[in-house]
Parts: structure tokens; sequence; C-alpha cells
């Protein structure tokens, strides 16, 4: 039967690129041949999704490894990307993050414990606000606030707020903080911010990240929540690697 459903569907591609099949049998008659055998061997639908799912899973890694292998400069070393711990260090730890993403605020203690206990590690931050407007507001008025020199404090202030970050919120805190809001506004709609986040977006696409946290060290790609044993061993890896 499986043989019988390739030859089928074979039929159909040459039904469709070779007219003189085409004239032989017609597109109706191949939908029901194929319809039927589908009818008795339906666990032939799974096989082919589970098929589809591995190429795409395939295509996928190949792209991971692409950015990986080309782009290894701008996902550590980019000077547009804030970084935390030590700016020397010989292990570079990227994180995309969202200010209204639970999962990201879970993390921020055990990254932090992280860089409290190895002072070899760099943390680059990207700023990836795909939980609605609140996250994007945040994510650009934490970028601009570079310009006032206080982006780690920003920072941890709005990853350690409840409750949904909005654009009032965020406003509020930065005054509290001692930003210059007006200011802070204005150099929200800066070029180098806009850059930022698009090329987030695109590294993120790139590596198959559909969620935040979302972690890159050295070959390692960790999506999700993560523990500070985990990081520290991944830390460990990329260090044995170079």
């Amino acid at each position: 039967m499986r043989a019988k459903f390739l030859l089928l569907t074979s039929a159909l591609w040459v039904s469709i690129s070779g007219p003189s099949f085409a004239q032989e049998i017609s597109d109706e008659r191949i939908k029901a041949l194929v319809a039927e055998a589908l009818r008795e061997n339906p666990e032939l639908i799974l096989e082919a999704l589970q098929a589809l799912e591995a190429r795409q899973a395939e295509a996928q890694e190949a792209a991971a490894a692409a950015v990986l292998a080309n782009q290894r400069d701008m996902l550590e070393r980019d000077p547009n990307a804030p970084v935390l711990g030590n700016p020397d260090g010989d292990v570079t730890v990227v994180e995309f993050f969202d200010y209204n993403c639970p999962y990201c605020k879970r993390a921020m203690p055990e990254v932090d414990a992280l860089l409290a206990e190895d002072g070899g590690v760099r943390l680059a931050l990207r700023e990836w606000p795909i939980l609605g407007e609140g996250s994007v507001f945040a994510a650009r008025a934490a970028l601009a606030s570079r310009k006032q020199g206080k982006y780690i404090e920003f920072h941890k202030a709005l990853m350690g707020m409840r409750g949904k970050v909005e654009a009032d919120s965020v406003l509020r805190v930065a005054g509290e903080i001692g930003l210059d809001v007006e200011k802070l506004k204005a150099d929200m709609q800066a070029p180098e911010v806009d850059e930022h986040i698009a090329t987030s977006m695109r590294l993120a696409e790139a590596l198959g990240f559909n969620g935040t946290p979302s972690f890159v060290v050295g070959d390692q790609l960790i999506p999700g929540f993560v523990q500070k044993a985990q990081l520290s061993e991944s830390v460990a890896a990329a260090r044995a690697a170079e």
C-alpha cells in the first residue's frame, strides 16, 4: 500500500509537470486514487507529517548552524547590544528576553548568580519584545536609557516590576530611578534603537527561537527558563571548546 501511495503521489506530480501523462489520467482520477489509498491506510498521513516535521527540523538546525558559524560576532559582540558581567570575559552568554515574560523574570536571579560566581562571563542582552505593545515600549525605553547611562539600573527595575509592563508604568519607573523622562521619550526614536530590535528579531528567527527567554552559549541553544547550574555547564562546555 505504501508503494501504491508513493506511486500515486508521483503520478500527481507528473500530471502537473508532464502534459502527455496528464492526457492519460485526469487530475480528478489521481485525487480519487490518493484519497482511496489514504482511507485504506490512514497512518500514511501521520508518516507524511512526521517526515515533513523532520525535514523542517533539519532545515532549522542548518539555519541555526549558519548563524552560529557566520554571525557569531553579531550575536556576541554587537556594539549596539548592552553587556553585563565582565565586558572582557572569555565566554559570552546571549539572552533574548521580553520585559513582560514571567519566565525571563524568573531566570534573572539565575543569570545574576552565574555572573556573580563566574567572573569570566559576559552577558550580551538582546531586547526581543514579542509580547505586545507594552513590551515594545519597554524595550525602546530601556535601550534609550543608555544615553543617560542608566541601562543596567533601568533594566533591573523593569525586570523587577510586578504585573504587566505598559507605557505608563515604564515611564513611572524611569522617573523613579532618576531618568529624564522627556529626553528618554525622544531618545526612544533613535535609529540605533530600531536597529537593535530589528536585529534581535532577525537573529531569533534564524536561530529558531519561538519564545522568551532564549539563550545562546557557545554552540548551544537553550530555549526557555534555565537554572544557574545548567548555564554553568554550558559555559564550561563553551570554554572547553575554545
